[in-house]
């Protein structure tokens, strides 16, 4: 069973009433996306409020968060309030189409862990259904809110599998934003890619640059000294 929580060196994650839990993919995703520039950042379903979390840690910029499931709205909000960085952090409790309406903001990053699988069977869990399938926010949805809310040189960072990544790079091309950026992350030297942290422009800039980030070791026991550098400022048992 999962625990009800997450401890993180600086913050706490309440996952007790969420779906989908804090797992490691996120928090890689959550701790490579580059915020240093960013005054404005937006979380598209931030669950947990893990990725909020994690870029409000590491800048001085506003983030708002959109969530549509009601307990994990709750979830994020307390999660949100209980953090050293209340001020900065603004959950906005609706889908990102009606988000979309209204908001006249524009922003310099925009962060999702979208819902991903585009043609797997669904769970009889209907709260992990929408955290995981694409049906309530579509990928389409994601691609129209970044051509008008996101700044000319601002990026679009996402974290999906492979399948839905390519997928997801073909979709975008046709809304004229561009794949410059992909780390795929395995799970050990010599293991699976399990997902794409990717990274859209505005701006063509030839074909996109590609990196690799091994989660462990080829023995599959310890952590890789490039994800020790990277969770260094978050997980408690790097020092």
């Amino acid at each position: 069973m999962a625990n009800s929580y997450f401890q993180f060196k600086q913050f706490r994650v309440e996952q007790d009433k969420c779906a989908m839990k804090v797992c490691t993919d996120s928090c890689v995703f959550g701790a490579y996306v580059n915020v240093a520039q960013a005054k404005r950042i937006l979380d598209i379903g931030t669950g947990t409020g893990l990725l909020a979390l994690m870029a409000a840690q590491r800048t001085n910029a506003t983030v708002d968060a959109v969530e549509i499931n009601p307990d994990a709205q709750i979830q994020a909000k307390e999660n949100f309030s209980n953090s050293p960085w209340a001020a900065q952090l603004q959950l906005h409790a609706e889908s990102l189409q009606q988000f979309a309406k209204h908001s006249q903001q524009h922003y310099d990053l925009i962060l999702s862990n979208p819902p991903f699988f585009l043609s797997s069977l669904k769970s009889d869990n209907t709260a992990k259904n929408m955290a995981k399938h694409t049906g309530e926010l579509l990928f389409e949805d994601i691609l129209v809110f970044t051509k008008q809310h996101l700044i000319q040189q601002g990026k679009l960072c996402l974290l999906l599998p492979p399948p839905e990544a390519a997928y997801f790079a073909k979709l975008a091309s046709a809304y004229k934003i561009h794949l410059s950026e992909t780390v795929e992350v395995y799970t050990r030297i010599g293991g699976k890619c399990i997902r794409h942290i990717q990274t859209y422009a505005f701006e063509l800039s030839g074909e996109p640059i590609v990196k690799k980030l091994f989660i462990k070791d080829e023995n599959d026991v310890d952590y890789t000294t490039g994800f020790k550098e990277l969770l260094r400022a978050y997980y408690l048992f790097i020092d």
